[in-house]
């Protein structure tokens, strides 16, 4: 395939007075740079690389931008454990994980489904296994390995990468501006591609500071939420002191989403001493979240021993305990000790055990109300983030024509499990796809036809 050669860059060589609600009074002196990118990519996470991929793989001169030390550490970080790409789902199952983002995000997926991840994975000579619960992971289980293969990939493509090079939105000219070492550049690049995230992990970059230079754009920004994350839960002293940190299993956990269908699913979460965390919870988070938003508080139900059933449960609650406590009653004839028997006093309190049926009832549906969702800094991931009515079909704003929006910065949300991930790189993807497009259409002479 031919090289496609870069639009020159425009260079500042001027100072550029930043306006009074930039928040800064000093002048700036630009900095020249050595090389002229066709395409500006700002973020180096999956989403950024795999735009940048595309791209370069397309014969384009293409530039990545990261304001941190390296690349990839928030998918670095999320490799810790073990790695999930993705899940070995069916594809309208998969889909599904997307809730009300699905149709929007459907395209990008069926470009770049699970199983074409899992593809261009093994490409870069890594190998894949399903586990139990049908997540796809590395066989080395690692994040490291994956990154340098690509990275390593994109060498060879071409792409420079640039580390500890912080966006700050536009100049006054509606050149890019960037900062590196307490000096600022200037970028007119012939299209650029935004994947910074959104506003969780921020000490590994996605720090949400990109959201006031979109608005200031007239784009259209939906607020950013804590997703896949804890909850705040008012324990009592009792609760908090002894079983803070013990995990909770097995337990069935239901929630109710607005349209009023429950979500039943299996699994385990912990105590913490704000409230609880863990797996089942940050599956529940959208569902949670959503009831927060509406009603000011969100209630989750817990079936403590979903091995048996209500009939199962009554029956052994009503066997004679003699002299026997409850906590004694319940571990003997139930099986049940520890952070549920707590959980159980914890909400019937010292007067609500006279009911047996009231109390086998609860064992089996335990009501569980959330205050509040942790902060966004603790979060896993992030809810809200570039509309989907603000990009087209390419995903190029419609504010910004030659600027495209990648990964987490879009409005969608989704579970842990290889959701998050897939959807990044999808949407990169498509980001980079969208700007080929665009470069294309508005300069043939520079860069040819499809």
């Amino acid at each position: 395939m031919p090289f496609i050669a870069p639009v020159p860059m425009k260079l500042c060589s001027m100072t550029h007075e930043l306006p009074d609600h930039c928040g800064l009074s000093t002048t700036i002196q630009a900095m020249s740079v050595e090389h002229s990118p066709g395409v500006a990519v700002i973020g180096g996470g999956p989403a950024g690389l795999m735009a940048a991929e595309v791209l370069a793989s397309a014969g384009c001169a293409v530039d990545v931008y990261e304001t941190m030390p390296s690349l990839g550490r928030k998918f670095l970080r999320a490799g810790v454990g073990g790695l999930n790409i993705t899940h070995s789902e069916a594809p309208d199952r998969f889909a599904r994980r997307y809730g009300d983002r699905q149709s929007v995000l459907q395209p990008a997926l069926d470009a770049f489904d699970a199983s074409a991840l899992c593809a261009w994975v093994h490409g870069l000579g890594i190998e894949t296994f399903v586990g139990s619960s049908g997540r796809v992971f590395p066989r080395a289980m690692k994040a490291s390995p994956l990154l340098r293969a690509w990275l390593h990939r994109l060498r060879d493509l071409g792409v420079r990468t640039h580390v500890r090079h912080r966006w700050q939105g536009w100049h006054p000219d509606g050149s890019l501006h960037l900062a590196h070492e307490g000096k600022t550049m200037s970028l007119q690049p012939a299209a650029t591609v935004l994947a910074l995230g959104g506003g969780s992990w921020p000490q590994l970059g996605s720090d949400a500071a990109w959201v006031p230079w979109l608005q200031a754009r007239r784009v259209k920004v939906q607020p950013l939420q804590s997703s896949n994350c804890g909850f705040e839960v008012p324990w009592s002293e009792h609760l908090r002191a002894r079983f803070a940190g013990s995990p909770v299993k097995p337990v069935v956990l239901s929630v109710q989403h607005p349209n009023g269908q429950w979500e039943r699913k299996a699994g385990e979460f912990v105590i913490s001493e704000y409230g609880v965390e863990g797996s089942l919870i940050y599956a529940a988070s959208a569902a949670l979240r959503q009831q927060l938003t509406t009603q000011g508080f969100a209630q989750l139900t817990l079936d403590l021993l979903p091995q048996h059933d209500l009939a199962r449960v009554e029956a052994e609650l009503r066997h004679p305990r003699g002299s026997r406590s409850m906590s004694s009653h319940l571990q003997s004839r139930l099986g049940l000790q520890g952070v549920k028997t707590a959980l159980l006093f914890e909400v019937l309190g010292k007067d609500g055990w006279q009911d047996l049926s009231h109390v086998a009832q609860t064992i089996k549906a335990l009501p569980l109300r959330v205050q509040t969702a942790r902060p966004l800094a603790e979060a896993i991931s992030t809810a809200g983030g570039v509309c989907f009515e603000a990009v087209n079909a390419n995903l190029m704003l419609q504010q910004c024509p030659g600027v495209f929006v990648a990964g987490e910065m879009l409005d969608w949300d989704a579970p842990t499990g290889g959701y998050l991930l897939t959807a990044a790189m999808a949407t990169g993807r498509a980001a980079g796809l969208g700007a080929l497009d665009w470069l294309r259409t508005q300069h043939p002479d520079q860069f040819g036809t499809a």
